[in-house]
């Protein structure tokens, strides 16, 4: 017997269900939204441009910061959440403080805002109405 529960948020009502007007199963009535990144992808990415500008391997810095290879991989790819630990030994085996990497970090999401505010003023809606970038 088919699953007659309604679809969680995000999600296209099942074949064969007509969706109601204004309700999850219209896409049309769906705002886009494009996510805030997250801070652990850009911390990742910060410290991979920081590795890889130093011409350093990947076992080079986790041998250097005591950490292991797969998961420093995971760490610069945004796949894991570092703790504050990990990170500072990670940014003290590249030569920064851990200050230094947030503060680069702290650039990358406002470089990502400032995107998101361009294409935000390029919108003709009124200004009050809520701004969902595409």
């Amino acid at each position: 017997m088919p699953d007659q529960r309604t679809p969680p948020p995000g999600r296209v009502s099942p074949p064969g269900r007509t969706p109601l007007p204004g309700r999850l199963g219209s896409l049309a009535a769906r705002p886009q939204v494009i996510r805030e990144p997250l801070l652990r992808h850009v911390i990742g990415g910060v410290l991979r441009d920081e590795r890889t500008g130093q011409a350093r391997t990947l076992r080079d810095v986790a041998d250097a910061a005591r950490i292991s290879m797969p998961y420093l991989s995971e760490v610069e790819r945004g796949r894991k959440e570092a703790s504050s630990e990990i990170l500072a030994v990670v940014a003290a085996a590249l030569g920064l403080r851990l200050v230094d990497v947030i503060a680069r970090a702290q650039r990358e999401l406002a470089r990502a805002a400032g995107a998101r505010r361009l294409g935000a003023a390029k919108d003709p809606r009124p200004a009050t109405e809520p701004v969902v970038v595409v």
